[in-house]
């Protein structure tokens, strides 16, 4: 990671090229790890959600099932090719492709090709949105200068 900066307007993280996120380890116990998963709420100090940034090696899946408490997951395909299984059911993914997944759903995600996935994930408490980004957002007079 390289460039970060944080301010009281914002907050910035450069993580690279996804290829390179399989350095990342997490590892929430000593008898479980995944490689190639980067939390960042923490570093970007987010307050409404979680953010991950996932990359597998070619024919690896998660060798557990999986639900929430309170979070909603959305799985966003960037990069190659998966499969989430949810609740017995299969669901390719290929780039572009994003799967809300609710808070009581089994989960578990694969990658069953021979190259790289790359995939995102947000984690945001289920049924909390009360808004739109349309009626959230508003004009200002200040126009933005572009030198």
């Amino acid at each position: 990671m390289k460039d970060n900066n944080t301010t009281s307007d914002y907050s910035k993280l450069e993580l690279g090229e996804f290829s390179n996120l399989t350095e990342n380890v997490f590892q929430p116990s000593p008898d479980f790890k995944l490689d190639g998963k980067k939390f960042v709420k923490d570093e970007l100090g987010l307050t409404s959600s979680e953010i991950s940034f996932n990359t597998m090696a070619p024919n690896t899946a998660i060798p557990l099932l999986h639900k929430h408490k309170e979070n909603e997951e959305i799985y966003i395909a960037v990069k190659g090719k998966g499969q989430l299984l949810l609740n017995d059911n299969y669901v390719d993914l290929k780039e572009g492709t994003i799967v809300r997944v609710a808070t009581d759903t089994e989960r578990a995600i694969r990658n069953n090709s021979d190259a790289l996935f790359s995939f995102i994930v947000i984690q945001a408490k289920e049924n909390s949105y009360e808004g739109s980004t349309v009626s959230d957002g508003y004009l200002i007079e200040k126009k933005p200068n572009w030198n």
